[in-house]
């Protein structure tokens, strides 16, 4: 039978020749298509069954009955959280707070929860918090109880506002290793510990709380009390924190008052006083964090003083220099991880004190960069930077007027106090520092400024230098604390100067001695102590003068018996007669300073002179004779020593020392020999001065062999 017979249609599974396959048509979207007219069919029908009364609505009574169902069901739950054991969370609680501070966490108390409110509350009792891992055994912290109110429609837009947070009785033992590990850092390791940020909290409280802290690299040990809550007072009622103990066997109080915390708006700063005392240090502040509860950002008008800024570092944790009594404000901000001081100003001893500074945190190692200025320096105030060098008076601390009266018993120059290498390695720095005027200093100064960079335990100062009324002292100095023992290295020019500008005596009226003055010291020395440097420093110091005068006022200075010794006594008729050239140059060896050559030529006479000069034991021993280069019938010439401590040195004259006359050729070839060698050690162009040239000129034809070097 042909298809034609048939007129029903057979699907049969394959297209008409030239037509498009359904899948072609519509592709995967087919199925979808028949669903979706399905459900609008159905829906339709519904409609119009439900228009035709076809499909009741639901009767008041079986609505009263969901209705009922519905809340017999909400009853049922709300009762079920009511006499729910809530000590059941107390295990997932714990293990989940385990898990976030990365050590073990227990709850040994009740935990109680009291949901049905806008403002629901929850209490937990008898919480502890292990130490890491790396502290030991013990606990970081035992906590009475914990309770907290939330307010629920905030944290319905996101917003956490908490209408109390109370501690009872909380133990917090803190500790910080010599490896500056911090029992109180919760981070994994991989991340630094952001700054505190806390919600916004209406009633904080802290009651009958005790914290010990320990910090073995600091060496501070902390012990005392803390409570906090919101106290009515008489004209105000605000937020009072008190804390009270010993730090370091020093007497510690702390006391932070702000604004009250109810109602706190988050977009108006929150406005706090702080006064802090420990020991003789005090600190006091007023301020204001601009976002309440945002630790991370605040400001404070601050003042500060005490008998010296090292002691700040057992508050702030940053190593400060030794000096003399201070007093000192600023506006003290942080920003996240930067602290900055502006407006510094005050006094640091009889000196004035201004610039700014700031500190970076979240490094290896905090990052103080500064820039100080003086107006008027007292140099003594520089003392304490060196280990407490004698200062007494009213600007001197207790330890600086003992460490003084030491030093005046042993007869010593030079401070023997220890330096703190651990601080050094604690902090980077970046300081400059510049003073317009400088008074009081053993010789006359006119001004100074230093560059000073710290590095991981590695300190230079470069440049360093002090202005004279002419010329300059300038160079460079190096502490290397990286090691065991720390090793200083200096290296210091003076150049230009006049013996009358840096030394002004004056005798009747005139001064002794004139001319140029040049000088140069490069030495290296390990100690921890400004004394061991120089006990075990080796190098050499040279000093000289290319020319000059010596006038009568020097045997009033010195006296008739030494300046005759030295065959410098002027006649009736002569008012002065000329340095041609003068030069000491001392080789250290392990903190003794040997003077190998000293020359001092008058013209008529050579001086020269030998000795030592020891500064483990700080005793000079050194002697100089005349030696006329013509001769004299009569007249005999006698050593002048100069003996004794560096700090009260004394002339005197070598009793039957007398020498032979005509010894000055002699000296001329064994003295001078090298000092073509040593004078480019001060100044390559010394050698050349027309004076000491011609003092080099005469050593040759006397015989000595000269010879010329180019020194660094």
């Amino acid at each position: 039978m042909s298809n034609d017979a048939d007129p029903t249609p057979r699907p049969s599974g394959r297209s008409e020749p030239g037509a498009t396959p359904p899948t072609a048509r519509s592709g995967e979207r087919r199925p979808l298509q028949r669903a979706g007219a399905w459900t609008r069919e159905h829906w339709r029908s519904t409609r119009d069954r439900l228009a035709m009364g076809r499909i009741k609505p639901p009767s008041r009574k079986a609505l009263t009955w969901t209705g009922g169902i519905l809340a017999l069901l909400v009853i049922a739950v709300a009762i079920l959280i009511a006499i729910w054991d809530w000590n059941w969370f107390r295990g997932p609680v714990a293990r989940l707070a385990s898990a976030r501070m990365h050590r073990e966490v227990t709850i040994a108390g009740d935990l109680k929860v009291h949901p049905f409110s806008w403002q629901p509350r929850a209490t937990v009792d008898g919480v502890r918090i292990a130490n890491p891992g790396w502290a030991g055994p013990g606990k970081m912290a035992d906590i009475g109880r914990i309770g907290v109110q939330i307010r629920l429609i905030p944290l319905l837009t996101g917003q956490v506002d908490l209408r109390l947070l109370r501690f009872d009785q909380p133990r917090i033992a803190l500790l910080r290793d010599a490896q500056g590990r911090k029992n109180w850092d919760f981070s994994d390791g991989r991340q630094t510990a952001q700054p505190l940020k806390l919600p916004p909290i209406r009633d904080f409280v802290i009651h009958d709380g005790r914290l010990s802290y320990r910090d073995a690299p600091k060496h501070l040990n902390f012990t005392g009390t803390l409570n906090a809550s919101e106290a009515l007072g008489a004209n105000n009622r605000g937020f009072v924190m008190r804390g009270e103990g010993r730090l370091n066997e020093e007497p510690f109080t702390l006391q932070v008052t702000g604004g009250p915390l109810l109602n706190i708006d988050r977009a108006k700063p929150y406005p706090f006083d702080a006064d802090i005392r420990a020991g003789q240090t005090y600190v006091t502040a007023r301020g204001a964090v601009p976002k309440p509860f945002d630790l991370g950002q605040f400001y404070m008008n601050a003042t500060a003083r005490g008998p010296d800024l090292a002691d700040l570092y057992a508050l702030t944790g940053v190593a400060l220099p030794n000096t003399p009594p201070y007093n000192l404000h600023g506006r003290l901000s942080r920003d996240e991880r930067i602290w900055r001081i502006d407006g510094l100003g005050g006094r640091v001893g009889s000196s004035d004190l201004a610039g700014e500074l700031s500190v970076e945190t979240g490094r290896p190692r905090p990052l103080l960069k500064a820039d100080l200025h003086t107006r008027s320096l007292d140099f003594a105030d520089l003392g304490a930077l060196f280990g407490g060098a004698p200062k007494t008076g009213k600007v001197a601390s207790p330890a600086q007027v003992a460490t003084a009266r030491v030093m005046r018993t042993q007869d010593r120059l030079l401070p023997d106090s220890t330096l703190k290498v651990d601080r050094i390695r604690s902090i980077d720095a970046d300081v400059a520092y510049r003073a317009a005027s400088i008074h009081n200093a053993p010789v006359n100064l006119r001004s100074g400024s230093a560059h000073v960079k710290l590095d991981a335990g590695l300190l230079t100062a470069d440049p360093i230098a002090f202005d004279l009324p002419r010329g300059r002292i300038g160079g460079s100095i190096q502490l290397d604390a990286r090691k065991a023992t720390p090793v200083t290295a200096l290296d210091l020019r003076l150049s230009n100067a006049r013996i009358e500008q840096l030394l002004p005596i004056r005798v009747g009226g005139g001064t002794p001695v004139t001319g140029v003055f040049v000088g140069r010291a490069r030495l290296r020395g390990a100690g921890d102590s400004v004394h061991k440097a120089f006990a075990n420093a080796n190098g050499e110091v040279m000093l000289a003068v290319p020319s000059g005068e010596i006038r009568k006022a020097f045997a009033e200075l010195l006296g008739v018996n030494v300046v005759k010794g030295l065959g410098l006594l002027l006649s009736k008729d002569e008012q002065s007669t000329p340095i041609r050239c003068g030069v000491a140059h001392f080789q250290a060896v392990d903190g003794v300073f040997n003077a190998d050559r000293i020359v001092f030529d008058t013209g008529p006479v050579l001086v020269t002179g030998s000795g030592t000069v020891d500064m483990d034991k700080e005793r000079l021993d050194l002697a100089a004779q005349g030696r006329p280069k013509k001769f004299q019938v009569v007249r005999l010439k006698v050593p002048v020593t100069i003996k004794g401590s560096l700090l009260r040195p004394k002339l005197g004259v070598q009793a039957g020392g007398a020498i032979a006359q005509g010894g000055a050729a002699a000296a001329l070839a064994t003295v001078l020999s090298p000092l073509a060698l040593i004078l480019p050690f001060v100044d390559p162009g010394l050698a050349k001065d027309a004076n000491c040239a011609g003092l080099i000129a005469e050593a040759a034809k006397q015989g000595a062999p000269v010879k010329t070097a180019s020194r660094r």
